[in-house]
């Protein structure tokens, strides 16, 4: 399977100096994201050196981990570097399946102690950096990560409670479909997302979803903020559990 095999201080550097190199999408500000998500946020899309928060949420309902496939997928297949840090469940399969290149994406799943360390490596040489938000995080290092972000023109995106974000996107409600009485399978789920935020994000948007399921995933007519619905997209977005092989382990930086 494609991918990076991480592993010390050495081998990320060594990881983060090729993503650094120029790429095809390496001079844009924007981002681009799914057509059915770009209502959300106030470029359109994730714009550089901007702090994009997910919202955990509960996790029985979250759905989470699909809306950051979704945010990642785009952005990967115009040829950007992203990297997940301290999402262990986080798995290549889904990844691929969602439409990331598992070239350009590189997962750590337990950075440590040093986790603003390895992060704040990452950020200076990827394109999109999704990093779990440990419990005991600072207001002061997270201050300092995301003026990083904005220095390095990177794209941070913490998933957890994260205060100052640029947008803050949740997953508020989902319901599946696909159960009949006594029986059936889940085939789609019905989700309701939410943006908040500061600036040009500062006015609230909601939108419904699929996320995922055998349907394509698309926007659900009559949501907020979006207008009429794009056409239906031709990846799924479907989560997986994690392959026997890991794509990535690092060691502190």
């Amino acid at each position: 399977m494609a991918g990076r095999m991480v592993v010390g201080s050495a081998a990320l550097a060594d990881l983060v100096r090729p993503a650094s190199a120029p790429d095809p999408a390496g001079g844009h500000r924007v981002l681009p994201v799914r057509a059915e998500l770009t209502g959300l946020l106030p470029n359109r899309g994730l714009r550089r050196g901007s702090t994009v928060a997910v919202g955990a949420g509960q996790p029985r309902r979250s759905g989470a981990t699909s809306l950051i496939l979704a945010l990642l997928a785009e952005a990967s297949r115009a040829g950007s570097w992203c990297a997940v840090v301290g999402v262990p469940t986080f798995g290549a399969g889904a990844a691929a399946e969602a439409g990331i290149a598992l070239d350009r994406l590189a997962l750590v799943p337990d950075p440590g102690p040093e986790w603003p360390t390895v992060v704040a490596a990452l950020i200076d040489g990827v394109d999109v950096v999704v990093t779990a938000v440990p419990a005991t995080v600072s207001a002061s290092v997270a201050t300092r990560l995301a003026a990083r972000a904005r220095q390095r023109g990177s794209v941070l995106v913490p998933y957890g409670r994260w205060d100052g974000a640029d947008v803050t996107l949740q997953v508020v409600r989902g319901v599946w479909q696909g159960l009949g009485p006594g029986r059936g399978r889940l085939r789609r789920r019905e989700v309701t997302v939410s943006a908040r935020g500061r600036g040009a994000a500062a006015r609230p948007k909601e939108i419904k979803v699929w996320l995922p399921g055998d349907e394509l995933t698309r926007v659900i007519p009559g949501s907020a903020g979006l207008g009429a619905p794009p056409a239906a997209l031709s990846r799924r977005l479907r989560v997986v559990a994690p392959p026997a092989r890991t794509l990535a382990a690092a060691g502190p930086a």
